[in-house]
């Protein structure tokens, strides 16, 4: 900007110049065609005889005046009152370009060397169309640069305080401006020094720079996401292949053991044959066992397969209330049908799901005094359930008493929906446990020897089958007096 106002000076400067030179050219030609031809003659002939006089009436003290006649021959009429200067001789080619110019304005800046510039003017005198001579007048052009240098000082100083009124104006933008940039660029370098949790201050002042912030913040946050997603996904790949061979490894080291016994001898004593054979049976059923559940999981997190139909799990109960009262040994179990209990539901999986949230309740209830309570009812639009008191008592106990977890889905839904249920009355589950219940390879005990068996993959089963009917299971648990497993599944699925 500063050197544009240069530049703008300078040009101005220029053009004045000749402005100005020509403006004082043309007045100074004015002063010379105001006296008469006779009037010329009468000063040339006194300046001829007396020398050099005052040239009367509007001539400039400051203006030196000479006459060339047309013999060539140069008279000076008067020298400057100033400087006391007498007028320059110009080239014999610039007098008769005067006289073939006539009434037009000619006139040259004239150096004589020493630093003394002067404007010099030229014109033509004529009298009844005879040409006399030609008057030449100049003046020093010292007043001339005086004014055109304090006119360029002038423009100047008001370009500069033009400059810093803008700055200090100008600051407060740059300031706006610069300052937010500055900031985003010193939160990249932290972002990119690996701190993803930094965000972009988003108000700032600015719209533009507020929008890229919020825009910003939003991929920062979906890529912490993705990178804590990989990682959460690494941690549970890492504690599953060391759960799954931990728990492969201990019925191989079983039956291990009990060939080694078998080979040493014992396949000689029957009793011993006998113990080795079924304790391997059972440690390959084991093994067995979790293959299927670890092949199951696999299956349902890479290309589930679901077919619902319309059906009551009334029905689905009580076909299964032969088996389940089997599994249950001499433990209690109450069946409580709640109307109207239709929804969608593929039957395999919801059986299976039944069958792993009663085997969780029989391995935690006393075999004896064992009391395990299923019952299927509709569910409100807040989100509980509706049908029999007893449903309604276990509810009102485990909100005010109890602590609960969800486990998939979406959360309760307000929408309406059938809730199956299974309540025992055994130990309960501790606070700490109930967020974790649901993770794959998860047990309230993990020492090996551990008083209940399995791997902690039947609760993970029943999450992922619940989650592909679009429904939700969740628990609620009071330690020293039982829990109970939910699961909601809704009456359409679109």
């Amino acid at each position: 900007m500063a050197g544009l106002m240069l530049i703008v000076g300078l040009f101005q400067y220029a053009v004045m110049k000749e402005f100005i030179y020509q403006n004082k050219a043309s007045s100074m030609q004015t002063q010379i065609l105001s006296l008469s031809s006779d009037a010329w003659e009468q000063v040339v002939l006194n300046s001829f005889v007396n020398g050099p006089s005052r040239v009367p009436f509007v001539f400039l003290p400051d203006a030196a005046i000479a006459f060339i006649d047309r013999g060539g021959n140069f008279l000076v009429l008067s020298n400057s009152r100033l400087d006391g200067g007498a007028p320059p001789q110009l080239t014999v080619q610039d007098y008769q370009g005067a006289v073939q110019g006539k009434r037009k304005l000619n006139y040259q800046v004239f150096d004589n060397g020493s630093g003394n510039k002067q404007l010099v003017v030229l014109q033509a005198i004529e009298d009844r169309g005879l040409l006399l001579g030609v008057v030449q007048v100049s003046v020093a052009t010292k007043p001339l640069q005086d004014i055109l240098l304090q006119q360029l000082f002038t423009f100047l100083a008001l370009a500069l305080l033009a400059l810093i009124g803008g700055l200090l104006a100008f600051i407060p933008v740059l300031r706006k401006t610069l300052v937010p940039l500055s900031n985003m660029v010193d939160k990249v370098e932290q972002i990119d020094a690996g701190n993803l949790t930094e965000r972009f201050p988003a108000e700032q002042g600015q719209i533009e720079i507020d929008r890229l912030a919020i825009s910003f913040n939003g991929m920062l946050e979906r890529l912490e996401s993705s990178f804590a997603a990989e990682k959460e996904a690494k941690e549970q790949m890492r504690r599953f292949v060391a759960d799954a061979s931990h728990e492969l490894r201990t019925p191989l080291t079983s039956i291990h053991g009990f060939l080694e016994v078998l080979l040493r001898g014992a396949v000689n004593q029957p009793d011993k044959l006998h113990k080795s054979l079924n304790s391997m049976y059972a440690e390959s059923e084991r093994m067995k066992k979790l293959v299927q559940d670890l092949l199951l999981l696999a299956k349902l997190d890479r290309s589930p397969d679901i077919e619902l139909t319309e059906g009551d799990l009334n029905d689905l109960i009580r076909v299964m209330e032969p088996q389940l009262r089997l599994l249950a040994g001499n433990r209690r179990v109450d069946l409580l049908f709640g109307p109207s209990t239709r929804c969608r539901y593929d039957e395999d999986k919801m059986k299976q799901v039944l069958l792993n949230l009663f085997h969780n309740a029989v391995e935690h209830t006393d075999p004896e005094t064992g009391v395990i309570e299923i019952s299927v009812n509709i569910s409100n639009t807040n989100g509980s359930s509706c049908g029999s008191d007893s449903s309604s008592e276990s509810d009102s106990r485990s909100s005010s008493n109890g602590s609960g977890v969800e486990g998939g889905g979406t959360g309760r839904s307000a929408d309406k929906g059938v809730i199956l249920s299974v309540r025992d009355n055994g130990t309960g589950i501790s606070k700490e446990h109930l967020p974790h219940l649901f993770e794959r390879f998860y047990r309230i005990d993990s020492s090996r020897t551990r008083r209940y068996g399995g791997a902690g993959l039947g609760l993970a089963i029943s999450k992922s089958l619940v989650d592909l009917h679009g429904g939700t299971i969740w628990v609620e648990s009071v330690e020293g007096e039982g829990s109970t497993f939910y699961v909601r599944l809704p009456a359409e699925i679109s």
